[in-house]
């Protein structure tokens, strides 16, 4: 693998183990030595290196609107706008049947591939460069959060709408499970009564959910 000085210099980091900011960026449909692991790795990193900065940030806040401003952050589709903004799809390696179906790479694979980046910085470099990565990577965001207005995600709006319509909350079940238990993949319905129904999958129940709850949003809204 050449090595790829324009995303290191973006995230800050210099890998002394090149590889494995090449698995980090291998998508399972490339082949067995993918990112999937390292995306589990970096789901907990990120969780973890977000919610160190928040806590320091913003120490007037309550838990739960911490909790809130956490999530508006490391929800998948802010995820995919980071990877973006660190042009991360040119560097992703994907199977030809990936490559075939979609002309850009999807918004789940890119939020994956960017979570992978963070486990292999902290592999390669511990907590405190994986830190610095990702408030670099999502400095400007972090400064534009509002604490009294934190961004919503799809799970919270629709549960608001719901009660604003004073009907019965959303109900979120696992119709699915796909791959090894390393790598599963969760397909969850999303039912707000009766006939009405969408689907979600992701790589965590949470992340199925979130997805199935969208799905509901742009239903409810045609």
């Amino acid at each position: 693998m050449s090595r790829p000085a324009a995303l290191e210099k973006r995230l800050g980091h210099r890998f002394a183990a090149l590889g494995l900011l090449q698995q980090a960026l291998t998508h399972r449909s490339h082949g067995p030595q993918n990112n999937e692991r390292l995306e589990f790795l970096g789901d907990g990193v990120l969780g973890c290196a977000v919610a160190d900065e928040l806590y320091a940030r913003f120490p007037q806040l309550s838990e739960g609107k911490l909790t809130r401003l956490r999530a508006s952050l490391v929800r998948e589709e802010t995820l995919a706008e980071v990877a973006r903004g660190l042009q991360l799809a040119q560097f992703l390696r994907l199977g030809e049947g990936e490559l075939a179906s979609a002309a850009q790479a999807r918004q789940s694979i890119l939020a994956d591939a960017l979570e992978a980046v963070f486990g292999a910085v902290f592999l390669d470099g511990g907590y405190q460069a994986a830190r610095a990565a990702v408030l670099k990577a999502f400095g400007p965001l972090v400064e534009r959060l509002d604490p009294e207005q934190p961004a919503k995600d799809a799970k919270t709006q629709l549960q608001e709408i719901m009660q604003a319509r004073k009907q019965k909350l959303p109900e979120y079940r696992v119709v699915g499970e796909h791959g090894q238990a390393h790598a599963r993949t969760f397909e969850v319905e999303c039912v707000v009564g009766p006939g009405l129904s969408a689907k979600g999958s992701g790589s965590s129940r949470q992340r199925a959910e979130q997805q199935a709850a969208r799905a509901m949003l742009g239903q409810l809204s045609k």
